[in-house]
């Protein structure tokens, strides 16, 4: 039984059924994240009331937000991405939209604390863990899955659909929550309407297990395995074999860890803080910047496929190295300031969004794709994304708010640095 065989790619004869199969997920999967961080306000006092005896019930809140948030994510890399190495990429996409309906159905039914005491915020937690899971383990199988789909020409094409899902989830978790906010009284959401968009979420994530269950595999290293052909790699191997590809991705992520959280969520908060720019504007301006950056993705993904991916991620780094610092010192409380500002920020962050699925699914071979991006990402993402807001936040009420966007550039620089040492790849088969 051998570790390595070399193995044919199977041919994909439905890539449209590809592209909805990957990017139903992503879809659910930002829908769930942005509507728990819009409805918690609603939300929050029925599972963690302000004034209780118990002072566990303020504890397992902050549990929840830390664990869901980031904490699961790299787990979730590893994890999924084993089962999609060993068992299939659609294998590990089912899996992961199973968890993500499960997850979200949990949330929408769960009694309050005054029905069920502790329970409430228990079973609140366990599905927050579910979805940092699947959180995790989504974006290295479903990248995988869609650059293993593309013909080689149109690798950063298909690849930038792992974005253009995200960006649709957040929007339609925004229009939702603006809609119900807009026509239920508070005391209406507070009480039931905050739960129409977790029974959503859990509906659209079965119509997109029934998706999945249709799409095509697209290893033929797991047959492989599940024969007895060759053996089936350790959770690290992609470490022990590609250490190089591996400290690579996390380069790679580093700066656009941070640089979306800030310019995509952040930027409006940061903007209120540093000059007093008005909280009630700041959904209208974000919601256009992300219709922008949405529109974005595929042409830049186009581009790569023309030019290279190494053009597009020194521009996006190189745009925040030299302007980060006068961006940020160029907010005011004007809307057009920040709508100009955050556009320009997502427009260089497209040239990594929308390429960095075969990016990275180009540096590892098919044996160890999806754990090779799994794990390494998730870290990244975790220690610089999840990171981001606070440290903007720190440094603002400590008087040191300049020092942010130097914190920005330096990053950029690392990221800066990893793409100028990676080798081109668009065009050329796919590593097995």
């Amino acid at each position: 039984m051998s570790a390595v065989q070399e193995t044919v790619a199977p041919t994909v004869t439905h890539r449209g059924r590809q592209l909805v199969a990957a990017t139903v997920g992503q879809i659910v999967e930002w829908f769930d994240w942005y509507a728990y961080s819009i409805l918690a306000v609603y939300f929050a006092g029925q599972f963690f009331p302000a004034s209780d005896a118990s002072s566990m019930v303020p504890l397992l809140s902050a549990l929840a937000v830390f664990a869901a948030g980031f904490l699961m994510r790299p787990v979730g890399g590893l994890v999924m991405g084993a089962v999609a190495d060993r068992r299939g990429r659609k294998a590990a996409l089912t899996l992961s939209i199973t968890m993500m309906g499960a997850a979200n159905l949990t949330i929408g039914l769960s009694p309050t604390y005054a029905q069920v005491g502790l329970l409430a915020p228990l079973l609140l937690v366990v599905a927050r863990l579910v979805q940092g899971l699947s959180t995790g383990g989504e974006l290295g199988a479903a990248s995988v899955f869609l650059v293993e789909s593309a013909p080689a020409n149109r690798r950063g094409l298909f690849s930038s659909f792992i974005y253009i899902g995200a960006m649709t989830g957040n929007l339609a978790a925004i229009g939702t929550a603006a809609a119900l906010a807009s026509s239920l009284s508070d005391e209406a959401m507070s009480s039931w309407g905050w739960r129409v968009p977790f029974l959503m979420g859990a509906l659209a994530g079965a119509v997109g297990l029934w998706i999945r269950r249709h799409a095509q595999e697209t290893s033929t290293v797991a047959e492989d395995i599940r024969s007895g052909r060759v053996r089936r790699p350790s959770p690290f191997e992609f470490l022990k074999a590609h250490p190089r590809e591996s400290l690579q991705v996390i380069g790679i992520t580093m700066a656009p860890a941070v640089l979306f959280y800030v310019w995509a969520v952040f930027l409006p908060t940061y903007a209120a803080i540093s000059v007093g720019f008005d909280k009630t504007q700041a959904l209208v301006v974000s919601s256009v910047s992300l219709v922008f950056f949405t529109l974005l993705q595929p042409i830049t993904g186009t581009i790569s496929d023309k030019v290279g991916r190494k053009p597009t991620l020194i521009v996006f780094a190189l745009g925040f190295v030299v302007g980060t610092v006068p961006m940020l010192n160029g907010l005011s409380s004007s809307v057009w300031s920040l709508l100009l500002i955050q556009c320009i920020g997502l427009a260089l962050l497209s040239g990594w969004s929308s390429v960095s699925a075969a990016v990275m699914s180009e540096l590892f071979p098919a044996r160890v794709r999806a754990t090779g991006i799994g794990l390494p990402y998730n870290i990244a993402m975790a220690v610089f994304g999840g990171t981001g807001p606070y440290i903007a936040t720190w440094l603002q009420s400590s008087g040191h708010g300049a020092l942010f966007g130097w914190y920005l550039v330096a990053c950029a620089a690392v990221s800066l640095l990893t793409y100028l040492s990676l080798r081109e790849t668009h065009g050329e088969p796919l590593p097995r």
